[in-house]
């Protein structure tokens, strides 16, 4: 026979586990209260013996450049989020790392037994880097903030470490932008001295072919015109007078000459014209002139020799001209011929010239605004990281969080406990229903009352606490 608790309303319920819940947990209260107190423990132990973190925390604001970028181009180019990336990368790279913890004495014991790379890997873990952008009417801007922390058992080194963090920013980020804007200036100005010297080596070169091919550039509009009648007139004229001087030489002395021409002529001119007809006055001044030379030199043969040379001298420098007009007409005449070639080549030099001036002026207006905006850098006007907070001294520790451990692991503690006992429940089922004895084949006989015995004034009492039934 064995005692269970009964109630009719249970009988075919399957919420029996929840009404029997109370008498349950009293039962199984030490496999409740056994890991309750086991995690509990370890949460206390746990607590006290971590070691203490102090964090020390900085705020860098992302400051915009003074002047508009519609007067002042930015220097800078991508987001800021990517340069602050950067910078990162080179403040926490290895080498200065390693630096600030020599400098710093950073992890003495675990320098003793670790490797650097675990000990400059925790530190990087213990260093924080958050961008913060502003939301403006619910939609995320750009980052206009930085936030750093480093932890670290010792909260004047914390301070100190944090410090050269913000310290290295600040000063990469502002060498980052002057060097990024003379990076700018120096190409800009190795572009514009580039073009400057291919402009002028085509203007050289259209000066040059300009200078040579002059004449053919200056005919081009008209045939060239030969005149060489005048002086092949000139040429048969002294030719002849030539001949008549040899004859003249070859008479007697006294049957002819210069001076008996002249006096022909000079009569054949009287008779003619008057006596001021110009012809007449220069036939004169040609008698007088023979009759001079006449009685200065009585050799007439040695003066007609010299009036022949005279005339052939004459007569060479008036060939030679004929023939240099002839060449200058020849070579205009080739120069005419050569000259839409000549003119085509000089209008692709030009045309080249035209396009690497607009590319030089396009080149030097933003070689200005590049030399603009490297004076803003120089002068931190431009875009730029500034110090909100400055690194700051932990007088409270940021980790361990005594009371969260703790509390989380009596939490644990009981949660486990209260797991234990259901499932010792339902891999034992007890029996705790007669609608589990009449499944057995059990038929129930009686119900007893379970009774409480208390004292009362120096008397026994007998109170009834639950109904029971006795099953056989």
């Amino acid at each position: 026979m064995m005692q269970t608790e009964y109630t009719e309303r249970e009988e075919g319920s399957p919420t029996w586990l929840v009404n029997h819940l109370p008498a349950i947990l009293w039962q199984k209260r030490y496999f409740i209260l056994g890991p309750f107190i086991v995690l509990l423990a370890a949460g206390i132990l746990a607590a006290f013996l971590l070691p203490t973190i102090y964090r020390s925390t900085a705020s860098l604001l992302v400051e915009s450049q003074d002047l508009p970028t519609t007067i002042v181009e930015s220097p800078t180019t991508g987001a800021v989020d990517q340069r602050i990336a950067r910078i990162r990368e080179q403040v926490l790279s290895r080498g200065d790392l390693i630096e600030l913890i020599e400098q710093y004495d950073l992890y003495p014991e675990a320098r003793r037994s670790k490797p650097m790379s675990q000990i400059i890997e925790a530190m990087r873990h213990a260093t924080n880097v958050t961008p913060m952008g502003g939301e403006i009417g619910g939609s995320s801007a750009s980052t206009v903030a930085i936030s750093m922390s480093f932890d670290h058992p010792d909260p004047a080194k914390a301070q100190a470490v944090l410090q050269s963090f913000v310290s290295k920013f600040l000063t990469m980020d502002n060498e980052s932008v002057e060097d990024q804007a003379g990076l700018t200036v120096r190409f800009l100005q190795d572009q514009a001295n580039k073009l400057q010297s291919q402009i002028s080596q085509i203007e050289g070169q259209l000066t040059a072919l300009k200078a040579r091919n002059g004449s053919a550039l200056a005919s081009s509009g008209a045939p060239p015109l030969i005149d060489t009648g005048n002086f092949s007139a000139q040429i048969t004229a002294l030719q002849n007078e030539n001949r008549q001087l040899v004859a003249q030489s070859r008479r007697p002395a006294d049957g002819g000459g210069p001076l008996a021409m002249a006096e022909t002529a000079l009569a054949t001119a009287e008779a003619q014209y008057s006596d001021s007809h110009p012809d007449v006055i220069q036939a004169r001044e040609r008698v007088a002139q023979l009759r001079r030379v006449a009685r200065q030199a009585p050799d007439q043969g040695r003066l007609l020799q010299e009036q022949i040379a005279a005339n052939n001298a004459a007569i060479q420098s008036l060939m030679g001209q004929r023939d240099a007009s002839l060449a200058r007409a020849n070579a205009a005449m080739a120069g005419s011929a050569r000259a839409p070639a000549i003119m085509e080549q000089a209008m692709q030099l030009e045309n080249r010239a035209s396009t690497l001036r607009a590319q030089y002026q396009q080149i030097s207006e933003n070689l200005l605004k590049a030399q603009n905006s490297s004076r803003m850098a120089s002068e931190q006007r431009a875009e730029r990281l500034s110090l909100v907070e400055p690194a700051t001294f932990p007088d409270r520790p940021h980790s361990p969080n005594r009371k969260l451990i703790i509390a989380a692991a009596g939490a644990a503690g009981l949660l486990a406990g209260l797991l234990l006992s259901l499932v010792l429940e339902l891999a034992l089922k007890p029996i705790r229903s007669p609608r589990q004895l009449e499944r057995l084949g059990l038929p129930v006989i009686g119900v007893v009352p379970l009774l409480k015995q208390t004292r009362q004034g120096g008397r026994f009492t007998v109170s009834r606490w639950r109904e029971k039934r006795v099953a056989a």
